[in-house]
């Protein structure tokens, strides 16, 4: 498998709905295929990886915060387009922020701390105020 090659099966991914003072934390991808997009942050499960040791983790590579997990959101499934791309499995957890600051790297260009219901004007990856809202429900 190159990097042009995606896995010839789906990929189970989390994802971290991190809520702090009442606001939500939103991410935009840097890079293909979801440049430009803002959702949450998260990535794949390594082989072995439980989903909170996984999260935990991809949590803190991609913005350096600490956060408690409180319980599972949801689903999400995302298809291999026409042109290509992966099919994943994707897994959104609410979450509590505990300590530290956003930091941008070369998967992030943007984060901002939002109200759940003040997301105009962003562009959103499909299905995202749904799972905000059933996060927001397990707080």
């Amino acid at each position: 498998m190159t990097a042009q090659t995606p896995p010839r099966h789906p990929q189970l991914a989390v994802s971290a709905a991190i809520f702090r003072d009442g606001q939500i934390l939103l991410v935009r991808r840097a890079r293909s295929p979801a440049k430009g997009v803002y959702t949450l942050p998260g990535g794949r499960v390594e082989f072995g990886e439980s989903l909170h040791t996984a999260l935990t983790r991809e949590v803190m590579e991609e913005t350096g915060l600490s956060i408690a997990i409180i319980g599972l959101a949801g689903w999400r499934e995302v298809l291999p387009a026409d042109g290509g791309g992966g099919h994943y499995l994707i897994l959104p957890f609410a979450a509590r922020w505990q300590a530290g600051l956003p930091r941008l790297n070369e998967e992030l260009d943007d984060a901002q701390w939002r109200a759940p219901d003040a997301l105009d004007g962003l562009q959103l990856t499909d299905g995202l105020p749904g799972i905000i809202a059933a996060a927001r429900a397990l707080l």
